[in-house]
């Protein structure tokens, strides 16, 4: 069965791109969503994922060396040399 739309039609569909593209948009919708006509850029991504995961790797680390100086602090014996000491609670 051949299609019911005339060939001029049929090229037209085929021409068109999809997604927003080709609708007509003000330049100002433009600015304000730009992830939405840029075509997406690899090398960017890839180097965009690396710099978030190595922030957060950092930011663990950070998290977790705090955790271990939290119950020290450098104390001063009568002699006056310097050396780190548990926090002691009263009420052990």
């Amino acid at each position: 069965m051949s299609s019911t739309k005339p060939p001029n039609e049929q090229e037209t569909l085929k021409e068109r791109k999809p997604g927003l593209r080709s609708v007509q948009t003000t330049m100002l919708f433009r600015a304000v969503n730009p992830e939405l006509f840029i075509k997406p850029n690899k090398p960017v991504m890839a180097f965009g994922l690396i710099a978030i995961t190595l922030c957060v790797a950092y930011l663990g680390y950070l998290h977790a060396t705090a955790e271990n100086k939290k119950d020290l602090y450098e104390a001063v014996d009568s002699e006056g040399s310097r050396y780190l000491r548990r926090k002691t609670s009263k009420w052990d």
